[in-house]
């Protein structure tokens, strides 16, 4: 079995798509897709975004300091791809995806609320990187779509219907397949002898 090699490139696939809601202050509101976002920090919570200089989004967000990071489902894959193809420079995005500006409880930029899981993000610092710039952003709030919410408070994240992103295809996530730290657990003694 051999190996074909690749010039050197961002092979790390799937990655999450999200559209990243912007806006405030004299901005209009704008909606980006992004195929480059992530955790970086758990405490406190940070995440980042990488964004083209060219991009409307960019300034507002460069200008501004906040973004919110919507997560996509399947329902929203039309909309998420009409946002990453589109310029706001143009087009109103919220007006002719149909999508809904969310008022944010901490940031002046509007979430999506279509989205089940919108997060709200304050800039900490940028760094440019050449084709991108990564602009690095402590979490400010979390607000969840309460329809995926049971009696017990738990958010069912994995009946949204999230989506991934890979090679150009959106691609709706699969089958779970264990949990966090399932490898090492203890089998359960069932109570019959062997």
């Amino acid at each position: 079995m051999g190996r074909y090699k690749f010039k050197p490139g961002n092979m790390l696939y799937p990655a999450p798509v999200v559209m990243v809601s912007c806006g405030g202050g004299n901005f209009k509101s704008n909606i980006i897709t992004v195929a480059w976002a992530g955790t970086v920090c758990s405490d406190p919570a940070m995440v980042s975004v990488s964004i083209r200089k060219e991009r409307y989004s960019y300034d507002i967000i460069n200008s501004t300091g906040e973004f919110v990071i919507n997560l996509v489902t399947d329902k929203l894959v039309k909309a998420t791809d009409y946002c990453g193809v589109k310029s706001g420079r143009d087009v109103d995005k919220f007006k002719e995806t149909g999508l809904t500006p969310l008022e944010s409880e901490t940031v002046s930029a509007p979430g999506i609320a279509e989205s089940p899981v919108c997060i709200e993000c304050k800039v900490a610092f940028s760094k440019d990187l050449g084709t991108h710039t990564m602009f690095v952003a402590e979490v400010t709030g979390v607000t969840v779509d309460d329809t995926y919410m049971d009696s017990k408070n738990r958010f069912h994240l994995e009946d949204t219907g999230l989506v991934a992103y890979s090679h150009g295809e959106y691609r709706s996530l699969g089958t779970k397949l264990g949990s966090f730290g399932y490898s090492v657990r203890k089998r359960r003694n069932s109570g019959k002898k062997k």
